[in-house]
C-alpha cells in the first residue's frame, strides 16, 4: 500500500470518529457509520476510474469499513460507569438526583494536580477505593470497596500538602453533576463523562492515611510506580513554577501579589493545565483571542526540539535521538498530557525519527499519522476542544502559512512569517470558533501578529528560566525577572484591544451543516491550484454562508426564553433585532448564563432591560453585563437588600455611571403606567409582592416575585384580567390567587408548593418547572418547549 492509501485509511478513521456526533443511530451506531462501508464500495467502483494515480478499489473498500469500525471502537472506548463506580451510590438517575447529597467518606488516589476553581474552591480529580456512608450523627455506616474516578472539590485552605498519587480521605456530599440547562451553557456532566467521572464530592475535610495502615493493600506495584512518576513530575513543575514566580511576583500597592506575570511565563511554557493562571488573565486572553498563548502547544515543542537538536548534534545521532526524545517526553509529562501537546510531541517524535534516520518528513503525513494514533490511542479526543482547534491551526500553518508568505514577499522576509503564520491559523479555526463559541474578536488577527515577538520571546526565555531552574532555582528567577516587562507589555496589549470598542463581535453560532461547508471550501480551495489566485471568491461565498442565515434568522425572530439561572429569574425577549431583558441579575448568571446566550443568539447589543425590584445585590451582574454589551434604555424601581457597612458591593450610582458612559439611558420604572418599549408594553401593578404585566404579540405574560406569601386582597382584582403565562418565583400561590389570574400557561422558576401543582392539574393548564426541564422558550411556531432539556 502506497502513502495515498495509508492516508486514506487514518482519514477513513477519523471520519468514521466524527460522525459518531450523528445524533440519528441505528442499534446505537451512528447512521452515516454504517453506511460507510456501502459508500466505500461505490467509492471503489467510481473513483479508480476518474482519479488513476489515487488509491485502488480495495483501499477505497478498506476505508469505509476502517471507518464503521471507527465508530464501533470509540463506543467500546466510551466510558461507562461499571457496576461497583462510586456514581451508583446515587441511585436515582432522575433529574431531581441532581440535588440529593449523599454524605460519604471516600479513600482515594490524588490523580491530577491541584488546581483553584473560579469559585475560589480547589479542584481535583481522585480515584476512589473504598467509600462510607454517613447517618445523620457523622457516623460511618457501611464501607465498600467501589471504583471509577470521582471529581472534588475543597476549601482552598487544604491546598497545602496535596498533590498527585497521594492517597487521600475526604469527607463530604456526593451528587450528581449537572448537565447543561440552558443553549450556550455549559454541560458539567458531558464534561466529567467524557473524562470517566460520573459524580462529584463537596469534600469538606481530607485526612491522610498512612502507608503502612489498614489500606496498605492498595500500594501495588504498579500504583506505587504511578504514584512516584506523578510526583516527581510534579515535583519537578512546582519546582519550575516557584523559581519563575520568585522572579516575577509584584507587590501591589495595597500589599497583596500579582502573581499575573509569573502564571503567565510559567503557563506559555507548561499550559494553563498545569498552572493556577488568575481567571480574570485567562478570560482577558480568551476575549482578545490570545488564549493559545496560555496553552503549551506546537510552538513550545519546536522550540524544545530546536534547542535539544542544537545541544546534541556533536553526539552519535542514535545518542541524540535518545536524550531528545527522553526529553520531548518528560515535557509531555510536566505540561499534564495535554492533548495539543501530545499531538505536537507525536509530531515532534517523527522529527528526531527522520533526522535520525536521515530521511525528509513530509508534515501533512506526519500531522495525519500523529493525529490518528492519539484517536487510536483515545478516540474520545476527537470530541476535545483543545485537540480539534490544535489539528485545524497546524494544517492551516502547513497548507495556507507557505502561500501566504509568498502573496507576502513585498514585505521584509523577516516580517512576513509573522503575518502569514497567525492569518493562516485564524482562518483555519475561526468556523469552529464560530460553531462553539459564536463570537470572534475583530482585533484577534492584529493583536496576534503585534505579539508574536513578544510571545516567542517571552516563550524561550520561560524555558531557560526552567532549565536554569532545574539547577539552581535562584539562577531560574534571575532569567525569569528579565522577563518581566515583556510579560507586563504583553498584559498591557491584551487590556488596551479589549477595552476597544466592538472587541468581541457576537456572530451567532454556526449550525454543523455550515461548518462542513466552510471546511469543504476551504478544501477545495487547497486542493485545486485554478483557485488559489480566486480565493476572494471563496471567502464571498463563506462569508455569504454565514451571514446570510444569520440575518434572516434574526429578521423573522420572535422569541420569550425563561432561562435556568442559579441566582435570579431572568427572561429574554427577542424581536427582530431588538433584545429585552427583564428580571435580576447576579455575577455568576451573568457569566455563565445570560452571556453565552445572547452570544450565541449573535446579540451585540442590549434594546432594553427592567430591573423591577433593583437592589445593591443585583447591581454587580447588572455592571457585568453592561461590561460587555451596551444597554441602550434600562427600566428599574428600587428595592431592599440587606447591606453590611463594609460591603464592596457596587451601588446604584455606580450602575448608572457606566450604562450613561456606553450610550445608556436611566429611567424610573414607573407604577401602574404602561411602558412601551418598541413592540412590547409593559406595566409595573404592584412593587411587593413584585406584579409586572407585559403584552409581547398576542400573550399576555404577567410575573409574580416578592416576600409575601401571596398577593394581596386589594391587589387581586387588577390581576383578574386576561393572563397569557404566569411566571412566578419566591411567593406561594393559593387556589384563589391561581383562579383569580386564570393562566392558560405557567412558568415556575423554582417546583411549586403541592396545593399550586394540584390546582394546575385539575384546570389542565401546562406548567413548565424551569429548575426541572431547563430553559423555557416560547415562539409563534412551536409554543412552549425546553430548548435544553435536563437529560
Amino acid at each position: 500500500m502506497n502513502a495515498a492509501g495509508g492516508a486514506m485509511l487514518c482519514l477513513a478513521y477519523g471520519l468514521g470518529l466524527l460522525l459518531t456526533g450523528v445524533s440519528v443511530q441505528v442499534w446505537g451506531i451512528s447512521a452515516g457509520a454504517i453506511a460507510l462501508p456501502g459508500l466505500g464500495l461505490l467509492a471503489g467502483a467510481i473513483a479508480p476510474r476518474l482519479w488513476r494515480t489515487g488509491p485502488s478499489a480495495k483501499v477505497w473498500m478498506a476505508a469505509g469499513w476502517v471507518g464503521l469500525l471507527a465508530a464501533l471502537y470509540f463506543q467500546v472506548r466510551l466510558p461507562r460507569p461499571a457496576e461497583t463506580d462510586i456514581s451508583a451510590l446515587l441511585s436515582n438517575p432522575d433529574a431531581a438526583a441532581e440535588q440529593t447529597n449523599l454524605a460519604v467518606t471516600v479513600q482515594g488516589f490524588i490523580d491530577t494536580p491541584p488546581k483553584q476553581t473560579r469559585s475560589g474552591k480547589l479542584q481535583l480529580e481522585l480515584v476512589p477505593f473504598q467509600v462510607q456512608q454517613m447517618d445523620e450523627a457523622d457516623q460511618p455506616i457501611r464501607a465498600a470497596a467501589v471504583s471509577g474516578r470521582l471529581y472534588v472539590t475543597l476549601p482552598l485552605k487544604l491546598k497545602a500538602g496535596l498533590y498527585p498519587g497521594q492517597m487521600l480521605t475526604v469527607s463530604g456530599s456526593l451528587y450528581r453533576p449537572k448537565p447543561a440547562s440552558n443553549p450556550g451553557g455549559f454541560d458539567f456532566r458531558q464534561y466529567l463523562a467524557q473524562r470517566g467521572m460520573f459524580a462529584g464530592l463537596a469534600g469538606k475535610t481530607v485526612d491522610f492515611p498512612a502507608t503502612e495502615g489498614r489500606f496498605r493493600e492498595q500500594w501495588t506495584w504498579g500504583r506505587s510506580l504511578s504514584s512516584r512518576l506523578q510526583q516527581a513530575l510534579w515535583q519537578v513543575r512546582q519546582r519550575i513554577v516557584r523559581s519563575q514566580a520568585a522572579g516575577l511576583s509584584i507587590k501591589n500597592p495595597d500589599g497583596t501579589v500579582d502573581q499575573g506575570p509569573a502564571a503567565l511565563v510559567s503557563a506559555m511554557l507548561l499550559g494553563k493545565g498545569a498552572v493556577d493562571v488568575p481567571f480574570d488573565l485567562r478570560d482577558s486572553f480568551a476575549n482578545a483571542g490570545l488564549a493559545h498563548a496560555l496553552a503549551a502547544s506546537g510552538f513550545q515543542v519546536s522550540l524544545l526540539i530546536g534547542i535539544l537538536l542544537s545541544l546534541t548534534r556533536s553526539l552519535p545521532s542514535q545518542v541524540s535521538f535518545a536524550l531528545s526524545a527522553a526529553a520531548l517526553l518528560g515535557y509531555i509529562g510536566l505540561t499534564g498530557l495535554e492533548p495539543s501537546v501530545a499531538r505536537a510531541g507525536v509530531m515532534g517524535l517523527a522529527v528526531l525519527v527522520a533526522i535520525t534516520l536521515g530521511r525528509k518528513v513530509n508534515p501533512l503525513h506526519s500531522l495525519l499519522l500523529a493525529a490518528t494514533l492519539l484517536l487510536l490511542v483515545n478516540p474520545i479526543w476527537i470530541w476535545d476542544l483543545g485537540f480539534q482547534l490544535s489539528v485545524l491551526a497546524t494544517l492551516g500553518l502547513l497548507v495556507t502559512a507557505p502561500v501566504l508568505t509568498k502573496w507576502l514577499d513585498w514585505l521584509p522576509s523577516a516580517i512576513a512569517p509573522l503575518v502569514a503564520v497567525p492569518l493562516a491559523a485564524f482562518v483555519w479555526t475561526l468556523p469552529l470558533q464560530l460553531h462553539v463559541f459564536g463570537v470572534v474578536s475583530p482585533y484577534s488577527l492584529p493583536l496576534n501578529i503585534l505579539t508574536a515577538p513578544v510571545i516567542t520571546g517571552i516563550s524561550l526565555g520561560s524555558g531557560l528560566s526552567a532549565l536554569a531552574a532545574l539547577v539552581v532555582p535562584a539562577g531560574g528567577s534571575a532569567i525569569a525577572q528579565l522577563l518581566l516587562w515583556p510579560t507586563q507589555l504583553l498584559i498591557a496589549l491584551v487590556e488596551f484591544a479589549n477595552q476597544l470598542p466592538g472587541n468581541a463581535y457576537a456572530a451567532g453560532a454556526i449550525a454543523p451543516s455550515q461548518v462542513i461547508a466552510l471546511y469543504a471550501i476551504y478544501l477545495l480551495v487547497w486542493g485545486v491550484a485554478a483557485l488559489h489566485r480566486r480565493w476572494w471568491v471563496a471567502a464571498i461565498v463563506c462569508l455569504g454562508l454565514v451571514a446570510i442565515p444569520a440575518g434572516a434568522a434574526v429578521m423573522s425572530r420572535l422569541a420569550v426564553t425563561v432561562l435556568d439561572t442559579a441566582d435570579e429569574p431572568m427572561l429574554i425577549v427577542q424581536h427582530r433585532s431588538r433584545v429585552g431583558l427583564i428580571g435580576s441579575l447576579s455575577p455568576q448568571d451573568v457569566q455563565f448564563t445570560v452571556l453565552p446566550f445572547l452570544r450565541q443568539q449573535g446579540v451585540n447589543r442590549v434594546t432594553w432591560a427592567i430591573a423591577p425590584d433593583l437592589t445593591e445585590c443585583h447591581t454587580e451582574g447588572w455592571m457585568q453585563l453592561a461590561q460587555h454589551l451596551p444597554i441602550q434604555s434600562f427600566y428599574f424601581s428600587s428595592g431592599t437588600c440587606p447591606r453590611s457597612k463594609n460591603s464592596t458591593l457596587p451601588d446604584k450610582q455606580q450602575l448608572i455611571q457606566q450604562l450613561q458612559a456606553r450610550g445608556g439611558r436611566i429611567y424610573t420604572l414607573p407604577l401602574d403606567q404602561a411602558v412601551q418599549l418598541g413592540d412590547v408594553a409593559v406595566r409595573k401593578v404592584d412593587q411587593d409582592p413584585l406584579a409586572l404585566r407585559f403584552q409581547i404579540g398576542d400573550q399576555i405574560w404577567l410575573l409574580l416575585r416578592g416576600s409575601k406569601t401571596v398577593p394581596s386582597e386589594p391587589m387581586l382584582p387588577q390581576l383578574a384580567t386576561l393572563t397569557s403565562v404566569l411566571w412566578w418565583d419566591g411567593i406561594k400561590l393559593d387556589a384563589q390567587a391561581l383562579s383569580t389570574i386564570r393562566p392558560q400557561q405557567a412558568i415556575a422558576t423554582r417546583p411549586p408548593s403541592k396545593a399550586a401543582e394540584a390546582w394546575f392539574r385539575s384546570q389542565t393548564v401546562p406548567l413548565h418547572v424551569v429548575a426541572q426541564q431547563g430553559a423555557i422558550q416560547w415562539t409563534p411556531k412551536t409554543g412552549f418547549r425546553a430548548i435544553a432539556p435536563v437529560d
